[in-house]
């Protein structure tokens, strides 16, 4: 199946004949007042320079996510916005192999073909954020463990992504707290002000640590983190949770591994990890605990070897200024 354009007419018509993939339509909940972003699709163009997730890009290689900020300059708030989560405060990699409080640790990912799953259109109660229109769930989805119940869904057809907060399933229906769709051969953003599945109004799963990118021997795109306290927001991210203030860091600030930190003495699967910290940074995108880290689960996992890096506290890391790689305030195109 490939969609040249799939436009807000168009998802609610297939959430319509949702029922030929497996959906009643006493299932599909009644879409009210919907507000959806329309989505242009594009043939896919895989760069050999970015990530790739089962044939298809996690964005351009030139996407905000994927282009190196080793060289920017530090942002005039960088003592501050370190403090503010703490400058002594250790690093945590929240993700790893097996099982923690009853869950995998981390956040995964399913990777579909839309033609064959089933179509299911949630309802969100924060519709008016939220793209409204068939979500292609599979049966049992993977899903994040713990409070957010995120989900998310790469469409290997398409190379669509799909991400959902606060996912639950009644047996008939899906619903969750907020929805996005992605075109991950276009640079896009969420409309200004809106939240994604992600508080910062970003995506989630490209900035995971994937355990298959350790394999390949290189990381090639930033890292998601959070923090506790968060104020306002900057490019590229969207949406804010609280307003802005001086000193506090606002969603999508971007902070990178001092240059000077030796990365040696760690496994070589860690240097691979820590080699992203310097050239690629982390991006503040939700509120949680502070330097959580985020990544997929695996079995490949060594949490001992994971725990290695606990040793990183914020004041090894400083906060650079992005503004410098915008084109666009309204694109996540990247100057190199």
């Amino acid at each position: 199946m490939n969609l040249k354009k799939l436009s807000a007419i168009t998802v609610l018509l297939i959430s319509m004949l949702a029922c030929n993939f497996g959906v009643s339509a006493e299932s599909t909940p009644e879409v009210v007042e919907p507000q959806i972003t329309e989505i242009v699709s594009t043939e896919p163009v895989i760069s050999s320079d970015g990530p790739v997730i089962a044939g298809c890009p996690i964005f351009p290689a030139n996407n905000y996510w994927n282009t190196p900020i080793d060289s920017l300059p530090t942002h005039p708030q960088s003592d501050a916005w370190i403090s503010s989560i703490g400058s002594g405060e250790t690093f945590h990699m929240d993700f790893g192999s097996g099982e923690w409080d009853g869950g995998p640790i981390g956040i995964p990912y399913n990777v579909v073909a839309i033609t064959q799953v089933g179509f299911f259109v949630p309802e969100f109660y924060y519709a008016d954020e939220s793209d409204i229109g068939a979500y292609p769930i599979p049966p049992n989805p993977l899903i994040e463990h713990g409070n957010d119940h995120h989900i998310l869904i790469v469409d290997t057809d398409t190379c669509y992504l799909y991400e959902i907060y606060d996912a639950s399933f009644d047996g008939t229906e899906w619903s969750g707290g907020s929805g996005a769709m992605w075109d991950l051969n276009a640079n896009y953003l969420r409309p200004d002000t809106w939240t994604s599945a992600d508080a910062a109004g970003l995506p989630i799963l490209p900035g995971l640590v994937r355990y298959d990118e350790i394999v390949t021997g290189e990381i090639k795109h930033a890292l998601r983190f959070t923090a506790e306290e968060t104020a306002g927001y900057i490019w590229p991210a969207r949406h804010q949770t609280a307003d802005p203030q001086d000193g506090i860091p606002p969603m999508g600030a971007r902070f990178r591994l001092k240059a000077d930190f030796d990365i040696s003495g760690f496994p070589p699967e860690m240097q691979i990890l820590l080699q992203a910290m310097k050239t690629y940074g982390i991006v503040l995108a939700d509120n949680g605990s502070n330097w959580y880290v985020s990544g997929a689960p695996d079995e490949r996992w060594d949490n001992d070897m994971l725990h290695l890096l606990d040793v990183l506290s914020g004041s090894d890391f400083e906060a650079v200024d992005t503004s410098v790689m915008m084109v666009d305030v309204d694109s996540g195109e990247a100057k190199p």
